[in-house]
């Protein structure tokens, strides 16, 4: 936690000063320029895409983590703790991201009268080290995976969690949230039945990823993820190794890395096990595109 960032933004917020933002920083403004829609700040990208799907032109979204920001290590700018004090509703994952695990307590702090939305309630949280490579588990252990939004089951309750939130908050809204939350979960029921109809078939199920994020996504569509670093640390000579072996054992020659971190050691595995790393976004702002970009990835290692 940078507490010099913190205390700054409350600095701000006492002398009442309206910080710019810039558009990297949050998402949407209103078309009219206007504050009358609900203003919602979501703490990660793929939070916003469900917040825009079914609040459409009632709600206003922004994120805290901009695109291409790292949930692990981004600090909030005074300028959005100043915009946040403008905000009905917080839409958190709920799911153990860092970013939200830092700062929650603290904006609950500043800004008492927020609403809060987990958009986790009703889902099973695993634990990371279903999904790490042995190596790297730590003495504490039992670490939960945050990535929940990867799996089009999860998607729907989370989306749900969403629309109780924004109707109870916007009752005169309540009919349009949920013909919206309808559609959404009929299109995220049928992205799920795409995916495993892409999937089947298929005998090798493993793939190599550097930063765990596709647990979910592996448990939904009956894969398995071998992950190489976990808590966003770096290897050691003799963690990447036993990767490398692992990754020959299995006959993988794909190593997918996310554009939120250094690709160097990934690419330095791909080097040793003679394959190539491949990019899967998991925190783009195309959740569907994107899931179908993931699918026809990991497909393509399979063979």
């Amino acid at each position: 936690m940078n507490r010099v960032t913190f205390l700054i933004a409350v600095l701000v917020l006492m002398l009442g000063v309206a910080a710019p933002l810039s558009a990297g920083s949050f998402g949407k403004s209103g078309a009219d320029g206007g504050n009358d829609r609900l203003q919602v700040v979501t703490s990660i990208v793929p939070l916003q895409f469900f917040v825009d799907r079914i609040g459409g032109d009632r709600v206003e979204t922004t994120v805290m983590v901009p695109p291409g920001g790292n949930p692990h290590s981004y600090e909030p700018t005074p300028g959005q703790m100043v915009a946040l004090s403008t905000a009905q509703l917080f839409v958190k994952a709920g799911s153990g991201v860092e970013f939200e695990l830092e700062w929650m307590e603290r904006f609950k702090e500043l800004y008492p009268a927020l609403a809060i939305c987990n958009a986790s309630q009703g889902i099973a949280l695993r634990s990371m080290d279903e999904h790490v490579h042995h190596s790297h588990r730590s003495g504490g252990g039992n670490r939960l995976d945050p990535h929940i939004w990867l799996s089009p089951a999860n998607g729907v309750t989370m989306a749900e969690n969403i629309c109780n939130s924004l109707a109870a908050l916007d009752p005169a809204g309540s009919d349009g949230y949920r013909r919206n939350f309808a559609d959404l979960k009929q299109e995220l029921e049928a992205l799920s039945a795409e995916i495993h109809t892409a999937l089947a078939g298929i005998s090798s199920r493993t793939f190599l990823v550097f930063h765990p994020a596709w647990g979910y996504y592996a448990e939904e569509f009956g894969l398995r993820q071998i992950a190489a670093e976990a808590e966003g640390k770096e290897l050691t000579p003799k963690s990447m190794m036993l990767i490398v072996r692992q990754a020959e054992a299995e006959d993988i020659r794909v190593m997918f890395i996310s554009p939120q971190f250094s690709p160097a050691q990934a690419e330095s595995i791909a080097r040793e096990i003679g394959g190539v790393t491949r990019t899967v976004d998991p925190l783009s702002h195309d959740y569907i595109g994107n899931l179908r970009h993931a699918t026809a990835a990991f497909s393509e290692s399979f063979r």
